[in-house]
């Protein structure tokens, strides 16, 4: 029989993938670290560990089922950083007449992938990843001849199709969302669940990427690793999250506090998004856990976390394919702006961008209201360029991979897509951060100011950002409301605001 070798990528960890569940003699799998894909852009310390570490222990898996795997080391003298030149090696060593490979989630290494066959000069074949509910054009075909995409349509869509909380065709309950009911600020005599215990120890891999010299961003405790590295671990964090943390997910998952980093999110992204779990395990755990404990676990919960996983996970996933590689060029407001130096730093006097981005640098990670609605909104609102902004979060957070990050970066929170993903920018000024948070509390700046001594730079900004973009966002019929409440302000109320905005935009670095 001819001897196939299989690659795998460092997103494709999937325990579960039917090339496993046999061992073969004449199959072989490679993984491997190469400098290219840690220094395409500048990566979190702790999403270099994490992917490495995550790889390294998944080699250690298939080995121990006894599968013949092959690992190449960023560090080790043979590896030629590239992956043909890699692959050629091995084929050659070893007499492979045949290479696999899983399909990449990644548009740039789908490209690169594509000429293996040519490359190589042997048989290459390519099958699906076993992780995903839809196909990559199957959001592109759902919504075909659509201006734009509706998450709404899309997620009833997939409740159906998969049989989730639905009674026959019907929702459970006769509703499909409840995001009306999850939108509270947090109560802190509702105590945080502790972490569970899922840590590592990762000096050797730290001592390597500073050997190697590699560009990163952010902070490590190297003897505190707290992100999972195996399916086990993530297993147990998933574990932790149904038992301690979704009877209030839901209510408290938009809501912002200077002392919770987690508060009760579930910290399983970057075990999905590697695909060392699957995201209907996810969802079916969650519903078993609440159908078990409905006095503890009410619906309104369990229904905003499915909408995250089997809606806005796969809907932007669909997104990216559907308009790659040109959504990646996308810039509707012509934003040209470089990104501000306190976001690589989190030194900057507005509190909620000091804890939001401090703890992005501390922890990889935050929630998808502080990524939105706090630094998200801050760039469009300074009209950062979209190419700044997509880089900073491709980089800083240890779930970033391109798919997921730059349809929620350039789309959801930059509306540099003109409207494909969001029927409106979401901005805000200091009221919305207020509400969602106890941020503006302790903040240098007065939130209820929009122009003087330090005023919210939020506040100005909002209302500059709507005056600059007028002539496109004035016709939108779910931003009119802001544009009658701007024009019925005096004259020199609107100069005082202008003026304070474009002060703070000439020295942004020092807010």
């Amino acid at each position: 029989m001819s001897k196939t070798l299989r690659l795998i990528l460092g997103d494709q960890l999937n325990y579960k993938h039917s090339w496993f569940r046999k061992i073969e003699e004449n199959v072989a799998y490679v993984l491997m670290e190469i400098e290219p894909e840690a220094r395409y852009v500048r990566h979190h310390i702790q999403k270099l560990v994490g992917f490495f570490g995550a790889m390294r222990a998944f080699t250690e898996h298939l080995r121990k089922q006894g599968h013949q795997v092959f690992y190449i080391q960023l560090d080790e003298p043979e590896n030629q950083q590239d992956f043909a030149e890699n692959l050629k090696i091995i084929i050659k060593a070893h007499s492979f007449q045949k290479l696999e490979y899983l399909l990449p989630d990644e548009y740039r290494l789908d490209q690169a992938l594509s000429g293996l066959e040519e490359q190589l000069g042997l048989p290459v074949r390519v099958y699906d990843t076993e992780h995903f509910l839809t196909e990559r054009m199957e959001v592109a075909q759902f919504f075909a001849k659509k201006k734009s995409y509706l998450l709404e349509s899309f997620y009833r869509y997939m409740r159906k199709k998969h049989n989730i909380l639905m009674d026959g065709k019907e929702p459970i309950s006769g509703r499909w969302n409840f995001d009306a009911e999850n939108r509270q600020k947090y109560d802190p005599k509702v105590a945080v669940p502790p972490l569970p215990q899922v840590e590592y120890s990762v000096v050797k891999l730290h001592k390597m990427i500073e050997r190697k010299n590699l560009p990163y961003l952010g902070r490590l405790n190297p003897e505190k690793f707290i992100w999972p590295l195996t399916r086990e671990d993530a297993l147990k964090i998933l574990h932790h999250f149904v038992e301690n943390c979704l009877a209030y997910f839901g209510r408290f998952q938009d809501a912002m506090d200077n002392e919770e980093v987690f508060l009760f999110h579930s910290r399983l992204s970057f075990a999905l998004n590697v695909k060392m779990i699957h995201p209907l395990e996810v969802c079916e755990q969650v519903i078993s856990y609440w159908e078990e404990h409905p006095q503890k676990v009410d619906l309104a919960q369990v229904e905003g976390f499915v909408r995250q996983v089997l809606g806005w996970r796969e809907f932007m996933r669909g997104v990216y394919w559907a308009y790659m590689p040109s959504y990646a060029e996308k810039n509707y407001f012509e934003h040209h702006r470089k990104l501000p130096k306190f976001f690589w730093t989190g030194n900057t006097k507005m509190n909620c961008l000091q804890k939001a981005i401090g703890q992005s640098l501390d922890h990889a990670y935050a929630h998808h209201i502080q990524r939105l609605m706090v630094t998200g909104n801050f760039a469009l609102l300074a009209q950062v360029a979209p190419d700044e902004v997509d880089l900073w979060y491709l980089g800083i957070y240890i779930d970033a991979i391109e798919w997921v990050e730059i349809t929620n970066t350039r789309g959801m929170s930059q509306f540099a897509d003109g409207g494909i993903v969001g029927t409106k920018p979401y901005i805000s000024s200091a009221n919305y951060i207020d509400k969602m948070g106890n941020h503006c509390r302790s903040c240098s700046y007065d939130k209820k100011k929009k122009y003087g001594e330090m005023a919210c730079p939020f506040n100005s900004l909002y209302w500059y950002f709507y005056e600059t973009h007028r002539e496109k966002l004035s016709k939108n019929p779910r931003v009119g409301m802001m544009y009658r409440t701007w024009d019925r302000m005096k004259a020199d109320e609107k100069e005082k605001i202008i003026k304070q905005a474009q002060a703070y935009l000439e020295g942004i670095d020092e807010l």
